[in-house]
């Protein structure tokens, strides 16, 4: 299993660099070419969606980027430091179930939709240290990564 861990000062411009790593990380990996433009936009909304959580909150912290490369899937987690409504233990909510059970503001809940139509494999999971977009897609022959 090799993991590549990005960590980004939240800031809209380097979303672009999100994504960038996430698509040539995700070639290398095994995803088929004709899902590089998924992966690339589901990350790039993911991001986004955790930098304006980090700015609306006055946090400062990293936005978290984990890519993963498992036997047959490849796997993308962008984590946010906000924490959850009432401080409430972790809890996921899988696929089209996020949106339809998200509390956040309009924009939010747009982006959700918009990453759980490109993911196939999504969970969203939220709690008192924060959020985490959870995406997977699966990969075809062997993989460069050493």
């Amino acid at each position: 299993m090799a993991t590549v861990e990005l960590r980004f000062s939240a800031q809209p411009e380097h979303v672009r660099t999100a994504r960038l790593v996430a698509a040539a990380v995700a070639r290398r990996a095994g995803v088929e070419e004709a899902v590089l433009d998924e992966v690339r936009l589901a990350v790039g909304e993911a991001c986004s969606r955790a930098v304006g959580l980090h700015r609306s909150n006055g946090l400062t912290a990293p936005v978290r980027v984990v890519l993963t490369e498992e036997d047959k899937t490849f796997s993308i987690e962008v984590g946010d430091e906000v924490p959850g409504p009432d401080g409430s233990p972790a809890e996921t909510v899988s696929g089209l179930a996020a949106v339809q059970e998200g509390e956040g503001d309009t924009e939010d809940e747009m982006g959700l939709a918009v990453i759980s139509g490109l993911v196939d494999d999504v969970e969203v999971t939220s709690g008192e240290s924060g959020g985490t977009i959870r995406m997977s897609w699966p990969v075809s022959g062997s993989s460069d990564l050493p």
